[in-house]
């Protein structure tokens, strides 16, 4: 990731003096010059992270057949949240800093998704969506210096060449002025790049080009492919260089944990950091029914009706349904009620002497009293894999087709799933993105509440928390109550 030959010994003031001479003049970057800074392991994970949401909610974008612009429109909102890169021109912004940070964690990224070929091909594609975001919001004249700063290998049509395939750039939609007797003769303005056809391969499929000995005749129109196809070979080649040095930080277990981790934050998104109530207060035993028969995602919805049908959930499944529960309101004093009325079955003796300690732990009350958060969706695909009696994991994933078709039916046809919902959900379960069927349900399930296909669980964002789909599930409710209240 480093290059030695570069890196100098940490020094704020050069820092200091590094980040004011601009080592980024510019918004865009093709993240050419590998880091030359020492970084904190905090930062080496942070900023990796905060990039990681707005990539993995680009994926999610592709899985959910979201227009350009809609994909363009949420990750200009994450971006503005999680990695915000200013123009030159804001005065008000440390635009220097901003870029650092954006570099530092896009190669971090390279170095997480550079270990198999698939990794790589995902991370090219959100990149690369990334990079065409950020460059068609750019200032005009800072793009305009970008593009000069770096060689694409084109050539500026001149009048004569323009003139001479006048007929021909005309299919293209280029108007060419043609010359007329005894007129001046009239200079085309609209400008046009000569590039060797192997450079826009998508535009040559398309016949967006004209084609001459090799060469393709681009309209500006159409340059942004130029360099989008530039920006995704420059990636690849540095991702493929990379992949053959990985093996020289295997020995430092502090990176490979982090970079292991991140390298599945495409599977299920990145959660963002979801915090429940302030106080334990908020829901009790008795009102757990009924919000899970209307507000629980699948997995816990499932992990329910099992705790319900059975009166006994195994380990994980108690840990998974029992954390949600405490994030999403439920006091300690609640919990030991709500567990003791399901676990029906036993005798009083018998739950306190197995069952109330591991209760009381989950709240940060026995043992070495760490307060444990819920577990994420990411968490849920990728540990702990369910076996055949156990009831906890992600149905979308540890289900067999036809019994999570079923499962979605018997659950959510009261709240307008119907069988013509399912062919999207499975498409989408089938290619992976578990998440993206889990936000395409909450849409459909809610969508009586108002809320249309793309919006997800808010600002387009997909599910990555149970808890998350159960508070914004409860908050559309209490909306709508409200909404009711406020017209009697």
């Amino acid at each position: 990731m480093y290059n030695h030959r570069e890196k100098t010994k940490f020094d704020p003031a050069k820092s200091a003096r590094s980040v004011n001479s601009k080592e980024w003049p510019f918004r865009l970057n093709f993240y050419d010059k590998s880091p030359w800074y020492e970084v904190s392991l905090e930062e080496f994970e942070r900023y990796a992270l905060d990039r990681l949401r707005v990539l993995a909610e680009i994926e999610s974008s592709f899985a959910r057949n979201r227009s350009w612009e809609e994909l363009k429109n949420v990750t200009t909102r994450q971006c503005k949240d999680c990695i915000p890169l200013n123009s030159t021109s804001a005065s008000t912004v440390d635009t220097q800093t901003e870029r650092r940070n954006d570099h530092l964690g896009h190669f971090v990224l390279r170095l997480a998704f550079c270990r198999s070929e698939d990794l790589r091909r995902r991370f090219v594609k959100a990149e690369t969506a990334l990079f065409r975001v950020r460059y068609e919001s750019d200032d005009t004249k800072e793009r305009e210096l970008f593009l000069k700063s770096r060689d694409f290998q084109w050539t500026e049509v001149n009048s004569d060449e323009k003139q001479r395939y006048a007929s021909e750039l005309k299919a293209l939609g280029v108007s060419i002025p043609l010359p007329e007797d005894g007129v001046p003769p009239v200079v085309p303005t609209e400008k046009l790049y000569k590039v060797r056809w192997t450079q826009v391969p998508d535009l040559v499929n398309k016949r967006r080009v004209l084609l001459k000995d090799g060469w393709a005749y681009v309209p500006s129109k159409e340059q942004l492919s130029i360099v989008l196809r530039a920006f995704e070979a420059n990636l690849e080649n540095a991702l493929d260089c990379t992949a053959r040095s990985i093996m020289r930080m295997d020995g430092d277990t502090r990176l490979t944990e982090i970079l292991n981790h991140m390298s599945r934050g495409f599977v299920a998104g990145v959660a963002s950091e979801y915090s429940g109530p302030a106080t334990g207060d908020e829901i009790r035993a008795d009102m757990v029914d009924d919000l899970a028969k209307r507000h629980f995602p699948l997995c816990m919805r499932n992990l329910h009706e099992c705790l319900m049908r059975d009166r006994h959930l195994k380990h994980f499944g108690r840990l998974q349904y029992g954390l949600f529960l405490k994030v999403l309101g439920l006091s300690i004093d609640e919990a030991i009620a709500f567990w003791r009325k399901s676990f029906s079955n036993i005798t009083d003796d018998k739950f306190n002497k197995e069952y109330k300690y591991n209760i009381r732990h989950s709240f940060g009350l026995e043992g070495k009293r760490a307060n444990y958060p819920a577990k994420s969706c990411q968490q849920i695909l990728l540990t702990d894999k369910p076996g055949p009696s156990d009831c906890h994991g992600c149905p979308y994933r540890h289900f067999a087709p036809d019994n999570l078709q079923t499962s979605l039916l018997a659950t959510y046809s009261s709240q307008g799933l119907t069988s013509a919902d399912l062919a999207e959900v499975m498409r989408t379960v089938k290619e992976g993105h578990y998440h993206v069927a889990c936000t395409r349900v909450f849409e459909i399930t809610h969508a009586a509440a108002g809320v249309k296909k793309g919006d997800g669980i808010g600002g387009g964002e997909s599910v990555t928390h149970p808890n998350q789909y159960a508070a914004k599930s409860i908050e559309i409710e209490k909306a709508q109550q409200g909404d009711a209240m406020a017209l009697e």
